[in-house]
């Protein structure tokens, strides 16, 4: 088996200030609410400072550059909890990195094979997927999510059971995320990659590997990716395990090097330097958030704030159905468009697909409106924003009809 991944019971603001201490998040202290999250690191600015120079040369600066960007791919592997660094690769985007990985797969993938891709992700995880079955007469099968309360329409979530009787003997790939961006449903990787793999082996498939599309999860739940674009700079780490390397994937890089067995041979190019030095203060940042010092009790206690966050908006948009509908983390007021009245982030969120099927139907463009909390966020933020959407609310009338 194979998988392929893309990568808080605490105090009421203890997260929030360890996040203020020596200058961490400085715009913090704006005033301004950040409840569209994704992801600024000094570490970059340092970078270009002292080391911008070319590597792989025997000058001090070339040298310390050198030093600085393999502390990447340590930084990457310790929060996949990779067994190798070398199963390691960055890009600049995740849509970059799964371009990458199918072109790198295609030769070890059969004419009739199939692809398994979800519709209720971002098209990262979908459009290269989509382009290899193109290119190579792959038959292409959709994982649709179903509802899950009979009450709201828009109450989406994928479920195994779903995914079981689309694996055949011919499927190559399955591909889905571990988090919707829009829906925030958590997939449960470990039991969906084993469920698929054994029905897979009744059926007597020749290989079947998996891709697991962590952007939405990464920033809010440890990955284990022995059992299964973070908080830094605009960049993509991609795991792949050793075993597919050597006997799945083709190298993307000159024919003068050899990289079999390193996930460098999914770089056709060199990645930003200063970027990936960026990302290697990434776990030191997240470990610096408890007391404890350790990755684990740190998502820990930010899974356990986000979640009281997330209960206090949602259970007073909730108060609003039926006029608001509310489609996972994100949500949708009937009758109104999202740029007329909310001065929040609205739209599909790249994850076209998914918001275009909602039914009843919406603008895709519109889309929905979300916020987006994480580990840095307040309660008191929280009450000014539901404040803030309260005199919006309160002032729009019911449309007639659903």
């Amino acid at each position: 088996m194979s998988v392929y991944a893309l990568w808080t019971s605490y105090r009421q603001g203890v997260l929030r200030t360890r996040c203020q201490e020596n200058g961490k998040f400085p715009s913090l202290r704006s005033g301004f609410i950040f409840a569209d999250n994704a992801g600024g690191s000094k570490r970059i600015f340092d970078y270009l400072l002292n080391t911008n120079a070319q590597v792989c040369a025997d000058y001090f600066v070339s040298a310390e550059s050198g030093r600085r960007i393999a502390m990447g791919p340590v930084a990457a592997a310790e929060l996949f909890n990779a067994a190798s660094l070398d199963e390691i690769a960055f890009g600049s985007s995740t849509t970059m990195n799964l371009e990458n990985l199918a072109r790198s797969l295609e030769k070890d993938i059969l004419d009739k094979e199939e692809i398994i891709v979800t519709v209720n992700m971002k098209v990262s995880n979908v459009g290269p997927w989509k382009r290899l079955a193109a290119r190579k007469g792959l038959i292409l099968k959709h994982w649709r999510p179903r509802i899950t309360d009979p009450s709201n329409p828009y109450s989406l979530a994928l479920n195994v059971e779903d995914l079981l009787p689309l694996v055949s003997s011919k499927t190559r790939i399955v591909a889905f995320t571990a988090c919707s961006n829009i829906l925030g449903s958590i997939v449960p990787v470990k039991a969906v990659v084993a469920a698929a793999r054994s029905r897979a082996t009744e059926l007597g498939v020749r290989k079947i590997e998996f891709c697991v599309d962590c952007v939405a999860y990464a920033p809010h739940r440890r990955m284990d990716v022995q059992h299964w674009d973070v908080f830094g700079p605009h960049i993509s780490a991609l795991y792949a395990r050793t075993a597919s390397l050597r006997s799945s994937l083709t190298a993307l890089t000159h024919h003068f090097y050899r990289f079999d067995d390193v996930g460098s041979k999914l770089q056709p190019g060199g990645s930003g330097y200063e970027l990936v030095y960026g990302a290697a203060g990434v776990p030191t940042y997240l470990r610096s958030l408890t007391p404890a010092g350790t990755l684990e009790a740190t998502f820990e206690a930010s899974a356990a704030h986000e979640y009281t966050l997330s209960e206090r908006f949602l259970s007073f948009l909730r108060g609003y159905a039926p006029r608001v509908l509310v489609v996972g983390d994100a949500f949708v007021v009937k009758g109104i468009r999202n740029q007329d009245i909310i001065g929040i982030r609205y739209g599909h969120f790249y994850a076209y697909t998914l918001v275009n099927e909602l039914d009843p139907k919406i603008d895709v463009d519109d889309g929905v409106a979300r916020v987006s909390l994480v580990h840095y966020n307040t309660m008191e933020e929280v009450d000014r924003i539901i404040d803030a959407l309260r005199v919006v609310l309160d002032d729009v009338k019911p449309p007639l009809s659903p």
